[in-house]
């Protein structure tokens, strides 16, 4: 699976940004897609994901704020950030998770797109 992401940029606070993430190859596999965030000398964190059924989750600081979709017939996953923050500057990553079956045994694997910088600031 390899995942390509865009979208990121410079805002005001309060401004909104859309983030797409395109996959390709195997994409059958993927169970969830989602969008992870990292700054620098912290872990990368989960923002907010969607499973192959539609059904998402997100992190409470972006509750309200930001919202994931997904176009399957573009196989392609979506990061709507509006009332942008300060503290949402990040590099955000785009994530697929994959589950397959060989001889019986369940193998999972995470994949990750290059990722594309946030920044929020006046």
């Amino acid at each position: 699976v390899q995942l390509q992401a865009s979208g990121g940029g410079l805002v005001q606070p309060g401004g909104s940004l859309r983030l797409s993430c395109v996959a390709s190859g195997s994409v059958f596999r993927i169970n969830r897609l989602g969008w992870y965030r990292q700054v620098s000398g912290k872990q990368r964190e989960l923002v907010a994901a969607i499973t192959s059924g539609g059904t998402t989750t997100d992190a409470g600081s972006v509750k309200g704020r930001f919202t994931i979709s997904r176009d399957p017939a573009k196989n392609t996953v979506y990061l709507q950030m509006n009332s942008l923050k300060p503290e949402d500057t990040a590099v955000y990553y785009c994530n697929a998770y994959t589950i397959t079956y060989y001889s019986g045994s369940k193998i999972e694997r995470d994949y990750w797109g290059k990722g594309t910088q946030v920044t929020v600031s006046s």
